[in-house]
């Protein structure tokens, strides 16, 4: 497994936003991590990062322990959020040159003008990023996201705020990169519809609880608690959202 994540706990002084969570990832995998805000999905990631320490539990990346080995862990991966902001007097070009310094990226102008091509913002290189759409900043991140050529990406609603054709080439961008490279890939998203295609796992929490884990099928069964013909993840997660998701815990 790429990521093993065992029994992890993160309170905050009498609040509990993640609660004894178990999962893995194996590599070559889209694994959706889902739930209602609050779920503890965010946490998680950051948890991941090693931004936050966990309470209690193990994480393991590449087969290596992050509490011990978390810059060689960081190397190997990359994170975007459209809540992750970039600093605004720069260019769009100069930001990304910032990060491809710090990741040590070789010949680092043919490759942000790779990246710039692959999700058609060249047209944004020289823009200051304040004066971005909130859709053209999610393209800078997710082109931040690909600088180090990582084998693990976090990505957290990668799609968010991004029109039908430019979320559509997201998505492609991201299966072609796991069909050629074999990159491993946490996803989250509160779009199902996207969740069903992108992701051959669910992890699907509840108040900082895994309540169903597996294939979409497989947790619309546990959770809608009757067989479909076909995953219905938006239902789901409405019954999960109306306080019904406690029964396939």
């Amino acid at each position: 497994m790429l990521v093993e994540v065992d029994h992890l706990t993160k309170t905050f002084r009498n609040f509990t936003a993640v609660n004894d969570v178990s999962f893995s990832i194996r590599e070559g995998e889209i694994l959706g991590l889902l739930g209602p805000n609050g779920a503890g999905k965010s946490t998680i990631i950051h948890t991941l990062l090693g931004l936050i320490a966990p309470t209690a539990g193990e994480i393991r990346i590449f087969g290596m322990p992050l509490s011990t080995h978390r810059a060689e862990i960081l190397q190997q991966l990359n994170f975007t959020s459209p809540y992750v902001s970039f600093p605004p007097r720069l260019t769009v070009y100069e930001n990304l040159n910032v990060f491809a310094l710090m990741y040590g990226v070789p010949d680092r102008p043919a490759k942000i003008a790779e990246l710039l091509r692959k999700f058609s913002i060249e047209r944004l290189s020289g823009k200051p990023v304040t004066r971005l759409s909130s859709g053209e900043g999610v393209c800078v991140g997710l082109c931040k996201a690909f600088l180090n050529d990582p084998k693990l990406l976090l990505l957290d609603e990668p799609t968010a705020h991004l029109d039908p054709r430019a979320a559509r080439r997201v998505k492609e961008v991201l299966l072609d990169l796991r069909d050629r490279c074999g990159t491993t890939i946490l996803y989250t998203s509160h779009n199902m519809a996207e969740a069903e295609r992108m992701c051959e796992r669910i992890v699907f929490l509840d108040r900082g609880r895994v309540i169903a884990a597996g294939s979409p099928i497989e947790v619309t069964h546990a959770i809608l608690r009757e067989e479909r013909a076909t995953p219905a993840l938006e239902e789901v997660f409405i019954r999960v959202g109306e306080g019904d998701g406690d029964a396939a815990a």
